[in-house]
Order: structure tokens, then sequence, then C-alpha cells
């Protein structure tokens, strides 16, 4: 037995408990995974509501949250191949990240650098490979303009470093209190709310080339009359409005490829991965509110004890 942060059904914090569960077993291509640090990210409160994602089927409860993690080998799957007992990996779970043991395949399953921490290792498999995989489908020249919402969180800070260290120039939506946050960055801060296209357009007045959504809503809509194409718009926030807009969500490869490379960049200097909070595996209900109120700056992670 072990550990595991759950929700026994739809709703809100209410229906999330830390429980007892069998400790997975696991199947063809599939690695079981001793977890000693899990990211924290707003798709997890999403699921626990009731999303689902595209394509895939609900889960049967009560259910593990967590869609990134990074750990130690502790067994392999049948046909496993280049892992071994005792790798340290990080990847995106199959049976959830807030957990003591958890199930992670190959397929999106990366060895860990040594010159990572688990922390920071944990944070990369969404966050940083989603911000990746969007920098590179918007295909950017250096010294063009890029507006990225929802610059102050996870996926917004990694896609403002990804795209500088590009050579592109970056406006970055957030509140007031993240500025700082945004501007260390090497953004320029626009904050966020309504009369957003008008700050944005003092701040950038030759223009907008393209924009990488992750707040949706009212600031994507803002946001899109800025382009004259609207091709040069992808989100990360709200699939339908950007399909509504003539934009594009952000196309995931979803690959230990990506794992690799953002790893790669984070060790190089070239990403921070900015984990400014953690909290222990008893206290993973505090480390999701902060995220699902918007609180949380950077990325939040939950440590699991040897």
């Amino acid at each position: 037995m072990s550990q595991a942060y759950v929700f026994t059904r739809n709703g809100g914090p209410e229906v999330e408990a830390l429980v007892d569960r069998d400790t997975p077993v696991p199947g063809p291509g599939e690695l079981l995974v001793a977890v000693r640090a899990a990211g924290v990210n707003p798709v997890d409160w999403k699921l626990r509501t009731g999303y689902t994602r595209p394509g895939s089927e609900p889960q049967p409860f009560p259910t593990a949250f967590g869609s990134e993690a990074a750990g130690v080998v502790e067994a392999t799957g049948p046909g496993v191949e280049g892992f071994a007992v005792g790798d340290e990996v990080f990847g995106n779970p199959v049976t959830g990240g807030y957990a003591e043991h958890t199930l992670l395949p190959v397929a999106v399953t990366a060895h860990k650098p040594a010159a990572l921490s688990f922390a920071d290792a944990a944070v990369l498999p969404v966050a940083a490979a989603t911000a990746y995989d969007g920098v590179r489908q918007l295909g950017l020249d250096p010294e063009s303009v890029l507006l990225v919402t929802g610059a102050g969180g996870g996926v917004g800070s990694a896609a403002v470093q990804l795209a500088r260290h590009a050579g592109v120039r970056v406006v970055g939506v957030a509140g007031a209190a993240k500025k700082e946050f945004v501007e260390s960055l090497g953004a320029i801060h626009v904050e966020s709310g309504a009369g957003l296209a008008e700050r944005v357009r003092a701040a950038a007045p030759g223009g907008i080339d393209a924009v990488f959504d992750l707040a949706g809503g009212d600031a994507l809509r803002e946001a899109a009359s800025l382009l004259a194409d609207p091709a040069r718009l992808i989100s990360a926030g709200d699939k339908p409005l950007v399909a509504e807009l003539g934009g594009a969500p952000v196309l995931r490869a979803r690959n230990a490829a990506v794992l690799d490379a953002v790893a790669a960049l984070v060790v190089s200097g070239a990403l921070r991965t900015h984990v400014t909070r953690t909290h222990p595996l008893t206290a993973a209900g505090e480390a999701l509110r902060a995220v699902e109120e918007g609180h949380a700056l950077g990325k939040t992670v939950i440590e699991v004890t040897a």
C-alpha cells in the first residue's frame, strides 16, 4: 500500500482526500516510480470538477491528482527497454503524481539529468513542455514581438523564457502583483484586466506579431484583436474560444524527446523552472488551492519523502 491524494467524485475541494491505495503494478511499457516530486497545474483541479481531456475517457473514482512527476524507478513492466530499477526519471504519470508511487509510460518519460533536482524535473512535463511546443509551433523570427497572457504562471513564465532565448521580444500579461517577476524574465509587463488591448498597444507601439494565450476568456478576445493574422494566435487556456477566433490550440508533441530538450535547457541555464512553493504530500490540498485560486507565482511542487 502507498498514499495518494485523490478526488472521490467530481466537485470542489470537499471531494479531495489523502488515502491509502494499492501500489500500482506496471503493465507493458510502464515504469513503477517512487515519486519524489510532483508538479501542480490548473488542469489538476479542472479534472476534479469534471473536465475530460479531449480523446480520453473519464477515470474511475477515486482518481489521484497530478499530471507530472519525477522519481526513482522501482520496477519495470513487460517490454520496457532503456530504463532500469534505480533510474531517476520524470514524465507524465497515468496513475497520478500526488502519490508515493505512480506509473509512468516510457513514451512520455525521460531520464533525469544528475544536475537537475527532482523538484525542477517534476515541473517540466506539463508546463515547460507545453511552452516549448507552443513556441515551436509559432516559429517566431528573432526580434518579432510575442504577447503572452498568463505570463506569471508556470506555462507562461516558461514561454517567456523560451521566446527570449530565441531572440524574440515579449510582452507579458499578468496581475500587478506579478510585475516584478514577469520583468525578471525579460518581458515587458502589462497588467491584466479590462482595457488590456489599449495597454498592450502603448507598451508595444510597433504591434504584436503573435499571441500565446494561457488565460482564455476576455483576455484572449482582447489579445486576438491586436493581431492582423489570426493564424498567429495559439492558446492552451481556452481551446473552444481560440478556434472561434480563427486561431489554434497548442499542439502538444507529448514525447520523451521534448522532455529531454527542456531538461537540457534547464541544465544549460537557458530556462529556469521558478519553483516558488513546495508542500509535503500531507499538504497537497494547500498546494492545489494556491494554484486553483490563482495566487501561485511560478511553479508549485509537492515533495514526497523517500
